[in-house]
């Protein structure tokens, strides 16, 4: 085993392969005392500290709040990093042969794990119906395509993290799971990028390059991000089936895009016209309406625009006259800040109520330009006082965009620049006015403008795969080029043929070379990745399925980000529903975004975008700054960038793992707000996988070398704390399967960590270390211990699957059942198979110990009494309660940092010096004081911490109240501070009986 500090090694970014840039003649080894003694003392020292700065903070008045992020990182102390260095082939099995590290390494833990996943077919649906647990049922779900513009940033490990938590539980429930992974090329998104990365290197614009070549480097691009973003998911642990992963540029998915294409066309669904398009200056090229991002406008403004020599006007708004028909000197004037739709104007709308129009309702007005009569409707969502209180209604025209690549709607001739663009309509109803106006201006700096005279007719996207499926047959005749559709060239000049009357042959055909826009392909993602339409033919001539479109479509559930339900699932439905007749998915289970930790959008120009490797192996500041460097940001976006790096990752990102990400990632769950993750966030959950690292080297070392587990049914506590953590556990497994059902996956994570935390780490473990060393070992602990390791990692191995397979495989099999060779196939543990241990009135009862636990601590805290173990009396009124304390007392001996607990009888007299504290009206708690505590000493102190306490709790009274949730936190804060007030009160009566002194409660 090689330890080195984080900044001394830069692995590589996939840490799945065994390593090879260190030397393999060195297998783990745990023999390294100096590493282990120096990690607890550091330990010990940093709970030490934070223990005084919690006090500290007490008595200052502020409750701890979460740290600035950069505060939280240069608090941090980078770990030792583990490696695996025993020779292991990749696909082979990782050697756990040798004992743990002595602390939590992710580095350590997460390699070689995947491959051996992949290679031996675990995430085949194949695989899992040879399953004992296996249920018959089928689970189907697939990725949302990444593009291939970049690599995955950390919204895509949310998705990833959501998705591959509720496959694996899936899985492991016994279903026959298929998880589809996919990339998206991402149309002329992808173009633009690699256009951009041809001028940055090379110079070189894609008019330059012929077709071939330009798709060259398209390609050569694709295998490189395309191979990242696939990286990228096997770092995440994600489970696909990688034998199934498509591209949407693939020959499969061309002929699924080209099989739709005619089927729409045939069904009339899909056509070719002439409308207005929003064109791009910068890519020649039009842009779907979704691609287009809308930017306010205050007033006029003068924007320089791509392939513009002078500004264009933006944001001046037209009043436009259209004459009511028979009545010349009659007119309704309507205002537009986008003269260039008039020739889609169909309509002019007016309020109901509106006295100015009411007596031409039902009126027709005359075109100005095209003299076509248009209807006067009414709607009341005009609003009369806005403007003229009249409202051009657009057609179709206006925000409906068939196609990418298409070339700019031909009109009157234009000037290209200014406000001169208006020219060619004075004179015809056209009146310009200079009014504060508000106007969506596209992102790329264009507006559908063919004023700008950039790009000719018959531009386009070089991207192929949502070329149309139609061939252009040029003027034939008096007819005007009209498209033929087929599958194929042949096909094609078949339809030419029956509609000219002249062999095919004779015929000239070209290739449309207008395309799809992206999300056409991507709508037939959920039915193309599973073989549509290449049905199989037998022999009655009855058309099949695909066995995978069979079997796994329509799928079982569809998850993503909540921004796509329009662009993407909305598309999926309308596609799915034509051209297989079924929908693709049942039911849409959406996210919400991933923003920083002040509530911002990701955004490469904001320098906030995090690859989330870097959250996992932990990267320098340095390093982030290259990455942004090499990047495609102007260098005014790249200023801004590299400052907001450098203010939110002074120190750099700390290493997290894998498990870390994911669970702080699911702990927000798909049904909250958006979230506002930080990486301090994450490296909290870093912290628990080391409490869980911790906890199973703990029962690794009780079990010893030749323990023998029992079979689960034989299991039986032998003990009330026993019976306790067995009933816990049972408990978390319900829940957890609630969770899951419900997809509710925060509920898993809580459920989860209070599990661990606070109940086997906090309690069981604590209370069963006395009774471990007594000799001879009692049989029950070591059994219950073995369940609660082998259950609690099965319940987590969805959510944290790199260390539950760590853990579980060292792990000792139980007799009588075969062993799954990877807990990721292993049975889920449900709520039935765990009934024999659920006692839900024992919980409830064990809480009240938990109470007189926490109480007892309090008292110890109070009179700061160290290593001291006093004595303890509890006094019941209730018989019940006393039966129940009793199965106890022990444990809360324990827990509670004392010594020997009895009872006082009910009715007796407390003894004198001893502390007091009632935990309910029946129950009170005396420990023992005389002889422990020097009241001397503890009373001036007692004064000291109440006086500061005092002024904090005086100046809130003072202050005048607030509204809302900060009078909330002003009232929870007073209740806080007068109730450390009436402790201190207390204690300092006691300390005042140990010293004879009359006491006065309430004064010191």
């Amino acid at each position: 085993m090689l330890h080195l500090p984080l900044a001394s090694f830069r692995p590589p970014l996939c840490g799945l392969r065994p390593s090879r840039g260190f030397p393999r003649s060195h297998p783990l080894s745990t023999q390294s005392e100096p590493y282990g003694s120096s990690i607890s003392r550091r330990d010990s020292e940093a709970k030490q500290k934070r223990l005084r700065e919690k006090q500290a903070a007490l008595e200052a008045g502020t409750a701890r709040k979460s740290k600035p992020f950069a505060e939280s990182i240069k608090a941090w102390t980078p770990k030792e990093i583990v490696l695996y260095e025993i020779p292991t082939e990749y696909g082979e099995k990782k050697d756990v042969s040798q004992p743990l590290p002595p602390a939590y390494s992710p580095w350590y833990v997460e390699a070689a794990w995947y491959p051996w996943w992949v290679q031996e077919g675990f995430f085949k649906p194949e695989y899992q119906t040879r399953l004992p647990q296996a249920t018959g049922e089928a689970f189907s779900m697939c990725i949302p395509p990444p593009n291939v513009t970049g690599s995955l940033h950390i919204g895509h490990a949310l998705t990833v993290a959501i998705q591959d938590a509720l496959v694996r539980w899936h899985r492991m429930r016994g279903d026959q799971v298929l998880w589809v992974p996919g990339s998206d090329h991402a149309g002329i998104a992808t173009q633009a990028v690699v256009e951009k990365q041809l001028w940055k290197d090379r110079r070189v614009r894609r008019h330059e390059l012929s077709r071939e070549a330009f798709l060259r480097e398209v390609w050569k691009w694709k295998e490189e991000k395309g191979g990242e973003i696939c990286e990228q998911l096997r770092a995440l642990g994600a489970s696909l089936d990688w034998d199934r992963e498509c591209f949407t540029m693939d020959a499969g998915f061309s002929v699924a895009v080209t099989e739709a294409f005619v089927r729409l066309y045939k069904a009339g669904l899909l056509y070719r016209n002439r409308q207005l398009v929003n064109w791009s200056c910068a890519l020649r090229s039009a842009i779907s309406d979704i691609e287009v991002e809308s930017r306010p406008l205050p007033g006029r403004m003068e924007l320089q625009l791509p392939g513009c020599p002078t500004p264009v006007s933006f944001g001046l708004l037209v009043s436009v006259a259209f004459p009511v028909d028979g009545e010349p000197d009659t007119e309704v004037v309507v205002g537009t800040t986008r003269p260039e739709t008039l020739p889609g104007d169909v309509a002019v709308a007016v309020h109901p109520h509106d006295s100015r129009y009411t007596h031409l309702h039902g009126r027709q007005l005359r075109h100005p330009l095209t003299g076509q009569l248009l209807p006067l409707i009414i709607d009341s969502t005009v609003q009369p006082q806005v403007g003229t209180g009249s409202s051009p209604i657009c057609g179709p025209g206006e925000d409906y965009v068939c196609t990418e690549g298409a070339g700019p709607v031909p009109g009157p001739p234009e000037p290209p620049h200014g406000a001169a663009h208006l020219q060619p309509f004075r004179g015809r109803g056209r009146i310009p006015t200079e009014e504060p106006v508000v106007c969506p201006l596209p992102g790329d700096g264009a507006p559908s403008c063919p004023g700008c005279r950039v790009g000719d007719p018959g531009a386009q996207s070089i991207l192929p795969s949502e070329e149309l499926a139609a061939l252009v047959c040029p003027h034939w005749g008096e007819r005007e080029d009209f498209w033929v559709v087929g599958r194929t060239e042949a096909e094609a000049r078949e339809v030419a043929a029956d509609l000219t009357g002249r062999p095919g042959a004779e015929l000239t055909l070209e290739r449309d070379p207008d395309v799809l826009d992206t999300w056409f392909s991507s709508a037939l993602f959920p039915f193309a990745a599973l073989g549509w339409p290449q049905e199989v033919w037998q022999v009655e001539r009855k058309r099949l399925k695909t066995p995978d479109l069979a079997r796994f479509y329509p799928l079982s559930l569809l998850e993503t980000g909540s921004d796509l339900l329009l662009f993407w699932v909305g598309r999926m439905v309308m596609l799915g529903t034509q051209l297989t007749g079924q929908l693709p998915f049942s039911k849409v289970l959406l996210h919400t975004m991933v923003r920083d930790r002040q509530g911002r959008k990701m955004s490469k120009s904001l320098g906030n975008v995090l690859d989330p490797r870097d959250i996992i192996h932990g990267v320098e500041l340095q390093v982030l700054k290259k990455k942004l460097q090499d990047g495609n940001l102007a260098r005014e976006e790249l200023a801004i960038a590299a400052t907001a790096q450098s203010e939110d990752f002074p120190h750099g990102i700390p290493e997290c793992g894998t498990d870390a990400l994911r669970f702080a990632l699911c702990s927000h769950g798909a049904l909250a707000g958006d979230v506002h993750l930080s990486v301090s966030e994450v490296l909290s959950s870093r912290h628990f996988c080391n409490k869980i690292w911790n906890a199973l080297r703990f029962i690794f070392n009780v079990l010893g070398d030749n323990f023998m587990p029992q079979p689960a049914e034989e299991l039986a506590p032998l003990s009330p704390m026993d019976a306790w953590i067995m009933s816990r556990l049972a408990s978390t497994a319900r829940e957890c399967e609630r969770g899951f059902l419900a997809r509710e996956l925060p509920l898993v994570t809580h459920t989860l960590h209070h599990f661990w935390l606070h109940s086997l780490c906090d309690v069981y473990l604590e209370a069963v270390k006395p009774v471990l060393r007594r000799s001879p070992r009692p049989l029950g602990p070591p059994q219950v211990l073995f369940s609660c390791a082998d259950v609690g990692l099965r319940l987590l191995a969805p959510l944290m699957p790199f260390m539950a397979e760590e853990l579980w495989q060292r792990l000792p099999p139980r007799p009588g059942s075969p062993l799954p060779p990877s807990i990721s196939v292993a049975p889920y543990p449900s709520a039935r198979s765990l009934e024999t241990w659920h006692q839900p009135e024992l919980e409830q009862s064990f809480s009240l110990v938990q109470e007189a636990v926490q109480a007892l601590r309090a008292l110890r805290a109070t009179y700061q009494l160290g290593k001291a173990r006093p004595q303890v009396l509890l006094q019941s009124s209730d018989p019940r309660e006393q039966v129940l304390c009793e199965a106890f007392l022990e444990p809360l001996g324990t827990l509670g940092h004392c010594g020997a607990v009895s009872f006082l009888p009910p009715g007796a007299v407390a003894p004198s010096g001893w502390a007091h504290v009632p935990l309910s009206d029946t129950i009170q708690v005396y420990m023992e004081l005389q002889g422990l505590v020097d009241p001397q000493t503890h009373l001036p102190l007692l004064a000291a911490r109440r006086h500061k306490l005092q002024k904090q709790l005086d100046g809130l009274v003072a202050r005048a109240p607030s509204e809302g949730e900060a009078e909330t936190q002003r009232q929870q804060r007073l209740s806080s501070l007068q109730l450390e007030l009436s402790k201190l009160d207390r204690a300092a009566f006691h300390l005042r009986q140990l010293m004879d002194v009359s006491p006065c409660p309430g004064e010191l």
